[in-house]
């Protein structure tokens, strides 16, 4: 009598991509703590929830100081997904794994045409297929749920619930109400603007500037606004 043939299913591993802050810690590393808290002092939620990348490119530690320096942000609800710009030979057990974000290969524009060399002749040269500049979400983002399109910007035709995320490399047009996060500019596109239908928003954010709501006027909510960088300052104002 046979026995039966059990089958066997092979593990199946998938590659996939996910957003996260990265934070670049500058010496000497107490002072940049100390400039950490101020900050967070005036937005404790900025990184609630968030992953985070650290950065540390422009810091020599030995790993009992990088270690040292996660336990200090996790002390502070920062938690680290991984570090980068750090030789991986100081990595060690215990340590958050070295990633590899390959910085300087995403544009914060979509590439035009690449031009011809002058010998070769411009007909000789097939049309060259460009990113979509834009990304329009038909449906409202729900809570919970995370839009990123960072190739430029994005256009929300309904609501962004409480606790929901966008996340452009250009600019964000709401055209509902805006109760989420929304983080413009993320490639680090100083001119995105942010624009809504009704303002109560948990953060507004443009490049590496952010107003959480307590920060934001009460005679700008549930009020057609706009936000922009002025300099250093991110402003935000109604739409008349």
């Amino acid at each position: 009598m046979s026995s039966p043939i059990r089958q066997r299913h092979s593990p199946i591993f998938r590659s996939r991509s996910y957003n996260a802050f990265a934070i670049t810690p500058q010496p000497p590393i107490m002072d940049w703590l100390a400039s950490l808290d101020t900050s967070l002092q005036h937005s404790e939620r900025y990184f609630a929830g968030q992953p985070v990348a650290l950065d540390l490119s422009a810091v020599n530690l030995s790993p009992n100081a990088i270690g040292q320096l996660v336990t200090n942000l996790e002390e502070r609800n920062i938690r680290i997904l991984g570090i980068e710009g750090v030789d991986p030979a100081k990595w060690q057990a215990g340590l958050p794994f070295v990633l590899h974000s390959g910085r300087g290969l995403r544009q914060s524009e979509p590439p035009g045409p690449v031009a011809p060399a002058a010998s070769t002749p411009a007909t000789a040269l097939a049309p060259q297929k460009r990113v979509p500049a834009s990304l329009m979400v038909e449906d409202p983002v729900r809570s919970g749920q995370s839009v990123v399109f960072l190739e430029g910007d994005v256009t929300v035709l309904g609501s962004v619930g409480s606790g929901a995320e966008i996340v452009a490399g250009g600019s964000i047009h709401v055209y509902g109400a805006l109760r989420g996060r929304a983080r413009a500019g993320a490639t680090g596109h100083t001119r995105a603007r942010i624009f809504c239908h009704r303002a109560e928003a948990e953060l507004l954010a443009i490049a590496s500037n952010y107003l959480t709501a307590d920060e934001i006027e009460e005679s700008l909510r549930q009020q057609p606004a706009q936000a922009w960088l002025d300099g250093d300052t991110l402003k935000i104002t109604t739409m008349n």
